[in-house]
C-alpha cells in the first residue's frame, strides 16, 4: 500500500538506512544458523550428557584387564589418601573414605577422560577446613564439621553443574597455566608446612595459620619432637625411598600400622591416651546416607566462601584432565567435565561426603597403572566399600603421622619444578610474576587470597594486552626458492614489520610506493584500543607524508589553536621539507589478525580517515585485506568503508566457481546463497547486473560493490600502488 511503503521511506529516512544495499550477513543469517535442526541439536545435547554411551557397547575384555588393574591400584592408594585428606578438613576420617566412594562411582558414567580420578586432594580439603573455620567462628556450635561440609559440597556441586549445563566452561579459560600453578605450588607449601608438626607430634599452636607463621612455630617446636616422629619420619622416607613400588602407600601405611599396634596395644593410660597419636575409631559402613541438610542460615554463612571453593573445585579439574589428555591423546570436553564433578559432589552430599574433585596424584597412577576407559572408577569403588565395611578395626592403628608422611608425600607432585617455573620465565615474564605473587600471597596470607590474586593479576594483564595491542608498519620482502640460475626457481612477495627485531638482520625490506602506507593490527580492534590505534596511524601520516596545504600562506588568526604551524621565520624552509615528502595515497588496513570489530572502533576508524583527509587535503583510500568475519565487513559497510570507485586498474580477484552437473559452469549469480562471499562461497551481487569480467567459469571471489575489500594483503597493496600513479596524474 501507498501509505505503508511511505511510512517504510520515511522510517529509514529517519534511521539513515543507505539507499544502495550491499550484500553483508544480517541478524536473520545468524538465526537460522544458530536455530536450524533444533530436535537434532536436542538430541545431541542428551547423548552429550552421557558419554559412557560411546564407548559401552565396544566394551571388551582387553579393556576390562586394563581397568581392573587400574582400578585396584588406585583403590589401593585412594583409602588411605582419602583418611589423610579428611583429617587436613578437619572432619572424622571416614568422610574422606564417602567421598573417595562416590567420587570414583558416579564420575565414570560422566566423564571424558578416562585417567582422572575423582575424590578427597588436598587443596579442597584444605578450603573445607577454613570454611568451616569460618562458619564456626560466626556461628559457634549451630552446626556439626559434617553437615557444614556436605552442604558446601551440595551447593558448589549445583553451581558447577549448572556451568556445565548451560556450556559456560570456557569461563575457565580466562585463568592461565601460571596462575593455576602459582596458587598449587603455594596450596602445595601451605599443606606440607601444615602437616610437618604431625609428623612430628608438635603440638601448641594453629596449624591453620599463614604458611610462614606454621613454619616459625614449627621450627620454634622442634625441641617438643615427641615418639609420633619415629613414625611419621620413617613413613616419610620409606615413602620417597620405595621408588618401583606403585602400591608404596598402602604398603607403608600396612607396616606403620601393625608397628603401631604391637607398640600402643599394651600401652594405653588410665585416661585412655596412647604413647602416640593414632586414628582410633572409625565406624563402618555408609552411616551418613540420607538428604543432605539445606539451612537457610547455613547458606547465608557459606555464600562468602562460595567463589573460592567453586573455582578450586572446577580449576584444579579441568587443569588436571586437560594435562592428562594432552598427554595421552584424547580431547577432554571442559564442559562435561564440569557436569561430572558437579553431578558427583551433589550425590556424594546425600552419601555425608565433602566436595571432591581431580587428584593429580591419583589420576597419575592411574594413567601409569594402563587404565583403558573410564570404568576403572568401578572397581576403584568396589575398593573403598570393602575397606568402608572389612577393614575399620584395622583403621583403629593407623598412626596420623604416618598418615601425614602420606599427604606431605602427595602434595609434593603438586610444587611446580624448577624447569617448569624458568619455562614460565622464558615465555612471558609478566605471567612469571603472576605465578610468582600467587605463591608468595598463598604462603604470606591465605590460599583463597592467594587465588584472587592469580585471577585478577591475569585478568589485568589481559585487559592490558588488549588495551595496548602491538601493531606495525609493513615492507615487502621478496622470497625465492630455488637457486637464482635455476629454471625451476620462484618467488613470493611477502610482507614483515619495518623493525626486523624477529627477521635476519642483513635482509632488505622495501616500503611500498610512495604515498602507500601498509599496517597490521595484532589484535582484535575493540573499544579498548581503537584510540591506540588511530593515533599511531594520524602520527604517522603527519609525521611522514607530505601535508596538503601551505600553511606559510595561512593568517595565523585563522588556524586552528591547537595546530599553530610553521613560525614567521621557518615557514619557507619547514614548507621545503614537507614537499620532499610523499603525497598520501592510500592506506592498507591487514586485518588478518582481527576477529571482532565493535561500533566504537568504527568510529574511530572514521575519525582517523577525517584526519588523514584533512592532512592530505584530498581524499585517501582505504583499503582492506584478509576479513576475517563477514560481521567486520558489516561493520566496516556501515562506517562507509569497502564501498566507492578505486582508482585502481588491477582487475578483481576471481575463482572457480562449482562445476554443474553436466560439466559446465554454474553461474552462482543466479542462485541467492545465504553465505558470505570471503568464504570462497557466493551471494547474489549487483542486483543480477552483468559481471565486469568475460570469464563464465570464474566469478569475483570478494563482492564488486566492495572494491576495496581484497582477499589477501598482497592484492589489496597492489591495489593501491597501481592507484598512484593515476592519482597523480589526475592531480
Amino acid at each position: 500500500m501507498p501509505s505503508t511503503s511511505s511510512a517504510k521511506r520515511v522510517g529509514k529516512k529517519i534511521i539513515g538506512y543507505p539507499e544502495d544495499i550491499v550484500p553483508v550477513v544480517s541478524v536473520k543469517d545468524w538465526v537460522q544458523d544458530q536455530t536450524s535442526n533444533p530436535k537434532q541439536r536436542v538430541i545431541d545435547y542428551l547423548i552429550s550428557l552421557f558419554p559412557i554411551l560411546q564407548w559401552i557397547t565396544r566394551y571388551n575384555f582387553g579393556w576390562l584387564t586394563g581397568d581392573v588393574i587400574a582400578g585396584l591400584t588406585v583403590g589401593m592408594v585412594v583409602v588411605p589418601q582419602g583418611m589423610s585428606y579428611a583429617l587436613i578438613a578437619t572432619l572424622p576420617a571416614e568422610y574422606g573414605l564417602y567421598s573417595s566412594f562416590v567420587g570414583v562411582l558416579i564420575y565414570c558414567f560422566f566423564a571424558t577422560s578416562k585417567d582422572v580420578s575423582i575424590g578427597p586432594v588436598a587443596v579442597m580439603s584444605l578450603t573445607v577446613a577454613q570454611v568451616l573455620k569460618h562458619v564456626q567462628a560466626a556461628h559457634p556450635n549451630e552446626w556439626a564439621p559434617p553437615t557444614i561440609a556436605s552442604t558446601l559440597a551440595l551447593i558448589t556441586g549445583f553451581i558447577v553443574l549448572g556451568i556445565g549445563l548451560l556450556r559456560l566452561g570456557w569461563i575457565v579459560e580466562f585463568i592461565p597455566a601460571p596462575a593455576v600453578s602459582g596458587f598449587m605450588t603455594g596450596s602445595a607449601i601451605n599443606i606440607a608446612a601444615g602437616q610437618v608438626p604431625g609428623l612430628m607430634g608438635i603440638t601448641g599452636f594453629d596449624t591453620r595459620a599463614s604458611t610462614y607463621k606454621v613454619i616459625i612455630n614449627t621450627l620454634k617446636g622442634l625441641p617438643r619432637t615427641k615418639l609420633d616422629a619415629a613414625w611419621g619420619l620413617t613413613g616419610l622416607v620409606a615413602l620417597y625411598g620405595i621408588r618401583i613400588f606403585v602400591l608404596r602407600n598402602a604398603f607403608v601405611i600396612l607396616i606403620l600400622t601393625i608397628a603401631a599396634w604391637l607398640y600402643t596395644r599394651h600401652r594405653k593410660s588410665a585416661s585412655g591416651k596412647y604413647p602416640i597419636k593414632i586414628l582410633q575409631t572409625v565406624p563402618a559402613g555408609l552411616k551418613h546416607i540420607g538428604q543432605p541438610s539445606v539451612d537457610h542460615k547455613l547458606l547465608s554463612a557459606l555464600a562468602p566462601e562460595l567463589p573460592v571453593s567453586t573455582i578450586i573445585l572446577l580449576l584444579e579439574h579441568i587443569a588436571i584432565s586437560k594435562s592428562f589428555g594432552r598427554l595421552n591423546g584424547y580431547k577432554i570436553n571442559p564442559n562435561q567435565e564440569l557436569i561430572a564433578i558437579g553431578v558427583t559432589n551433589t550425590i556424594g552430599s546425600c552419601f555425608g561426603a565433602y566436595p571432591a574433585t581431580g587428584s593429580f596424584s591419583r589420576s597419575a597412577l592411574k594413567s601409569k597403572s594402563g587404565v583403558r576407559t573410564p570404568a576403572a572408577g568401578i572397581i576403584t569403588a568396589i575398593v573403598v566399600i570393602v575397606a568402608l565395611y572389612g577393614l575399620t578395626p584395622a583403621f583403629f592403628w593407623i598412626p596420623t603421622a604416618g598418615l601425614s608422611a602420606v599427604i606431605i608425600h602427595a602434595v609434593a607432585d603438586l610444587v611446580a619444578s624448577p624447569s617448569q617455573v624458568f619455562s614460565f620465565w622464558r615465555v612471558s615474564p609478566l605471567e612469571f610474576t603472576i605465578w610468582a605473587a600467587a605463591v608468595l600471597v598463598t604462603i604470606f596470607s591465605s590460599i583463597e587470597n592467594g587465588i584472587y590474586t592469580s585471577i585478577c593479576a591475569s585478568l589485568a594483564l589481559l585487559l592490558i594486552r588488549l588495551a595496548h595491542p602491538r601493531g606495525s608498519f609493513l615492507g615487502r620482502v621478496t622470497l625465492k626458492q630455488g637457486s637464482s640460475d635455476s629454471k625451476h626457481s620462484e618467488s613470493r612477495d611477502v610482507f614483515v614489520p619495518y623493525n626486523k627485531k624477529s627477521l635476519n638482520s642483513n635482509i632488505k625490506v622495501v616500503p611500498p610506493s610512495p604515498g602507500v602506507l601498509v599496517y597490521r593490527f595484532e589484535e582484535s580492534y575493540l573499544y579498548p584500543n581503537c584510540s591506540l590505534v588511530n593515533d599511531a596511524l594520524v602520527d604517522y601520516v603527519r609525521g611522514n607524508m607530505q601535508r596538503g596545504k601551505d600553511m606559510s600562506n595561512i593568517k595565523a588568526s585563522d588556524r586552528p589553536w591547537n595546530d599553530p604551524g610553521p613560525g614567521r621565520n621557518s615557514g619557507t624552509s619547514e614548507q621545503e621539507e614537507n614537499m620532499k615528502k610523499p603525497i598520501l595515497h592510500a592506506i592498507v588496513l591487514d586485518f588478518s589478525q582481527v576477529s571482532h570489530i565493535d561500533t566504537t572502533a568504527v568510529q574511530a576508524l572514521i575519525d582517523t580517515r577525517t584526519a588523514v583527509e584533512k592532512w592530505a587535503d584530498h581524499p585517501v583510500e582505504f583499503h582492506f585485506a584478509t576479513i576475517l568475519s563477514p560481521w567486520i565487513r558489516r561493520a566496516l559497510t556501515a562506517g562507509g568503508f569497502g564501498l566507492g570507485i578505486s582508482s585502481s586498474r588491477i582487475p578483481a580477484d576471481l575463482a572457480a566457481v562449482v562445476p554443474y552437473r553436466d560439466g559446465t559452469s554454474l553461474n552462482t549469480r543466479d542462485i541467492d546463497l545465504e553465505h558470505d562471499l570471503e568464504t570462497g562461497d557466493t551471494k547474489k551481487a549487483n542486483n543480477g547486473s552483468e559481471s565486469s569480467h568475460s570469464d563464465p567459469d570464474c566469478e569475483p571471489i570478494i563482492a564488486e560493490d566492495t572494491p576495496f575489500f581484497h582477499i589477501d594483503l598482497l592484492s589489496a597493496v597492489r591495489a593501491a600502488e597501481s592507484g598512484v600513479e593515476r592519482f597523480a596524474a589526475s592531480d
